[in-house]
């Protein structure tokens, strides 16, 4: 990890985070409910939401900025402990800001993970920038850093990964799990 892409993650404060494509692999699924009305559901990755519950035990909070409203990602939210839930929001902008404000942080004190073109502005207005492997070529290049991971296999995780290292908390999650170095 250069020491440029360091710097940046150890001021890290917040995580946010697109969720189609990033939390999940873009898939979305309708299924019949109890009703007999098509339901939306998505996939989310296990290893992905220990990492966030990392996150919230060790002082980083994580929110999600999606331009979808599905209940799935309320409830994946809600058992990762994210601060902050905005659903139905492609103008992540204002949603950004208002964030900022009740967070009360620097920008440079904020990740955003994205991998579609809606998530560019926000990108360019955080600390450390995150483009999916998955994510559009247009978007690669704006980012700090592009995860070796596709969204819904990993890229959080990952992600989380590279910051707490930044901060020097990684050895304390490897000494809880009693994983040797």
């Amino acid at each position: 990890m250069s020491a440029d892409l360091t710097n940046k993650a150890a001021k890290i404060k917040l995580l946010l985070m697109d969720v189609d494509g990033v939390l999940t692999d873009g898939r979305l699924y309708n299924v019949p409910g109890p009703d007999g009305k098509m339901a939306e559901t998505k996939g989310f990755d296990s290893q992905d939401g220990i990492a966030l519950q990392w996150c919230a035990r060790l002082g980083i909070a994580a929110g999600l900025i999606s331009g979808r409203v599905s209940p799935a990602t309320v409830e994946r939210a809600t058992q990762c402990k994210f601060k902050y839930i905005y659903q139905g929001h492609t103008e992540k902008i204002p949603i950004l800001e208002e964030i900022l404000a009740d967070a009360k942080i620097a920008r440079d004190e904020v990740a955003y993970i994205g991998d579609d073109f809606t998530d560019v502005v926000v990108m360019r207005r955080v600390g450390l920038a995150i483009a999916t492997a998955n994510a559009r070529p247009e978007v690669k290049p704006i980012a700090h850093y592009v995860t070796a991971a596709p969204g819904g296999s990993g890229a959080v995780r990952e992600t989380i990964e590279l910051i707490l290292k930044a901060q020097g908390k990684w050895d304390e999650i490897l000494r809880h799990y009693e994983v040797s170095q």
